[in-house]
């Protein structure tokens, strides 16, 4: 589905009261819990980026899973426009994968590297049917390449251990120009990349909410990028969220004390302010 195609059209990801539960050995009951109780939506109509901050451990990458389909929650439920993801026929399924995309963490993992990188953008091109010929596809990988500020030239035919850890990541940006998602599920993309490379990452992320009406779920737990991102963010602690609201309002007027003590542990730029005291979570 295009971008004009959709507008006007809300898609919707809503998550009822998901929970998600892990064998662990030496707790009272036998289990770990991820996420406790998480219900939030993400629409399409109007796009817009939702940040999901925490620490380490938090539980938000389990969320990325339970929404990507990739980890069943143990309760709860996740529905696509109305329907459980995980009881979509496979003609449904096809259209969550195409309209929820992820982008990933680690731009070293993602590609396999025996293979050149136009690999990833030709499996993608083949599996939702974007190209009919090779000639074709090769148009669209050089137009989604430019469009994430790529050089084609400098991209296609190499491997990717030629490119560098931002190209690659901005690659994996292309795929998701390519199919033109309605939701795009970012979980830490830029906590691997330097500052100057992760500016033009997050401005590519907003390019494509402006032009291409993505909604984003930025995952991260890194207050600075949220706050550039703008938008509304979500607090998540032990499995919990636990504060919501635009990122403004959340940044300069916390209401809860998880959220405080993230705005403490941000490091000061003035060298002569020091911490004073131990920051414990």
């Amino acid at each position: 589905m295009t971008e004009t195609s959709r507008a006007g059209t809300e898609q919707r990801i809503e998550l009822e009261h998901v929970e998600q539960r892990f064998h662990a050995r030496g707790t009272a009951d036998g289990f770990m819990t991820a996420v406790d109780d998480a219900s939030f939506s993400l629409t399409s109509d109007p796009p817009r980026v939702v940040s999901l901050v925490g620490q380490s451990g938090s539980g938000k990458s389990t969320i990325a899973r339970n929404i990507l389909g990739l980890q069943k929650p143990t309760g709860g439920r996740i529905t696509f426009n109305g329907r459980d993801i995980f009881s979509l026929s496979r003609t449904e399924r096809d259209e969550y994968r195409r309209n929820v995309q992820p982008v990933f963490q680690d731009p070293y993992a993602i590609f396999n590297p025996i293979y050149r990188v136009d690999r990833v953008l030709w499996k993608a091109a083949k599996a939702f049917g974007l190209a009919k010929t090779r000639a074709a596809a090769d148009e669209l990988f050089e137009e989604s390449l430019s469009a994430v500020r790529l050089d084609p030239g400098r991209v296609l035919g190499r491997y990717p251990h030629q490119l560098s850890g931002g190209q690659r990541q901005r690659v994996m940006l292309a795929r998701v120009h390519m199919l033109r998602p309605a939701f795009i599920i970012a979980d830490e993309p830029v906590s691997m990349l330097d500052a100057q490379v992760r500016k033009l990452f997050l401005d590519i992320l907003l390019d494509f909410k402006q032009q291409y009406q993505m909604t984003t779920l930025f995952i991260t737990h890194d207050l600075s990028t949220v706050y550039y991102l703008g938008g509304d963010v979500m607090v998540i602690t032990k499995g919990e969220i636990v504060e919501r609201g635009p990122v403004a309002t959340v940044m300069h007027e916390p209401s809860h004390p998880y959220t405080q003590l993230l705005l403490d542990s941000v490091p000061r730029p003035d060298p002569d302010q020091r911490w004073t005291d131990r920051i414990t979570v």
